[in-house]
């Protein structure tokens, strides 16, 4: 019975927001902000859970069943997660799950991503970074999360200094190198949210009443978009279909090393996000316009499903003051994922 741990990264999306669930295209970074799960087994039946941001221990049975209603259900809500991998993984002694994490909570950098495949991979879970993602989408899906793939499969399969371009039409997946006299700024909008307490899976089913014209929006096209009488479905297919165009766009721009470029991609994508999927909030509007007006910021947009939570910028290197910005903000380093590459 030997030790195990998970390394896990949190993400920041450069761009392609709400196109994972809809089989599109997104380009997000692992950065430098990871959770850290050690298991050490005991021969005991269940696993003992502590972690660094939370006050007690939670004891779960190696006999959790593979149930959304228990899963859920089950408490406290903060280690849903794992209880749902203990479940899935199974491993097979008991023992105790220590876990302390860097990336924070609520605010769109994937810190529900970064626990489940640190917590995945420190269990047993083995495999390809597609493997991982797949475990712990399926995890999200248990506990009642409708997120997409975009967020694990960045965590697990990432690559140092560069953005992991994911097509979720097939899970396929290319390495984009990024320019290294870029600075990648990440800035909290002041708002926290935790996604199902949001009009997050509302947003989802616009998307599928849209497909169940269309078919997948990440296939879509404007003649599609023209089709929808709906104006708010023709809204949501909009988004996706411009945001597609914009991710292959922006990753040609970082892999040319045209930063001037990438930040008027960012900030198109922005716009979309507000107007077209009505996913931002004045104060991540307020944030954008700011960080944009600043010398040296080449662009900025929202990332993560919005609703609040945080603002990514592309800068020049140290153009923007952290610590004058009055808000918890990070300068970030594209990092690698959980599984080697």
């Amino acid at each position: 019975m030997e030790v195990q741990s998970g390394h896990a990264p949190g993400r920041v999306n450069l761009i392609g927001d709400h196109t994972d669930y809809n089989r599109g295209l997104a380009l997000p970074v692992a950065i430098d902000l990871a959770t850290d799960a050690v298991f050490t087994p005991n021969g005991s039946s269940r696993i003992t859970v502590l972690s660094d941001a939370f006050p007690t221990q939670v004891d779960i049975p190696l006999s959790i069943p593979v149930d959304p209603a228990v899963l859920s259900t089950w408490e406290p809500a903060w280690s849903r997660p794992v209880a749902a991998l203990v479940a899935l993984v199974r491993p097979e002694w008991g023992g105790l799950l220590r876990i302390q994490s860097t990336v924070p909570v609520g605010a769109g950098l994937s810190s529900s991503a970064a626990l489940g495949v640190s917590v995945a991979v420190a269990l047993g879970a083995t495999g390809t970074p597609r493997t991982i993602a797949v475990l712990c989408h399926q995890m999200e899906q248990m506990t009642d999360v409708p997120v997409g793939m975009m967020d694990p499969l960045v965590s697990a399969g990432a690559k140092a200094g560069h953005a992991l371009l994911i097509d979720f039409s097939d899970l396929s997946t290319a390495h984009v190198p990024l320019p290294e006299d870029m600075d990648i700024v990440v800035v909290h909008s002041g708002i926290s949210r935790e996604l199902r307490f949001t009009p997050y899976g509302a947003r989802v089913a616009e998307c599928e009443a849209a497909a169940a014209v269309v078919g997948p929006l990440g296939a879509a096209d404007d003649a599609d978009i023209a089709g929808l009488r709906d104006p708010i479905l023709a809204r949501r297919t909009r988004h996706v279909v411009t945001e597609c165009r914009r991710v292959r766009e922006l990753a040609g721009a970082m892999a040319a090393g045209d930063t001037a470029r990438a930040g008027r991609i960012m900030l198109e994508s922005h716009r979309s996000l507000a107007e077209d999927f009505e996913v931002s909030t004045p104060e991540l509007d307020t944030l954008v316009d700011r960080l944009a007006s600043m010398d040296g910021v080449h662009g900025a947009r929202l990332t993560g499903a919005g609703f609040g939570g945080c603002v990514v910028a592309i800068t020049e290197p140290g153009a923007v003051d952290l610590e004058a910005l009055g808000l918890q903000a990070w300068r970030v380093r594209p990092s690698d994922g959980a599984i080697p590459a």
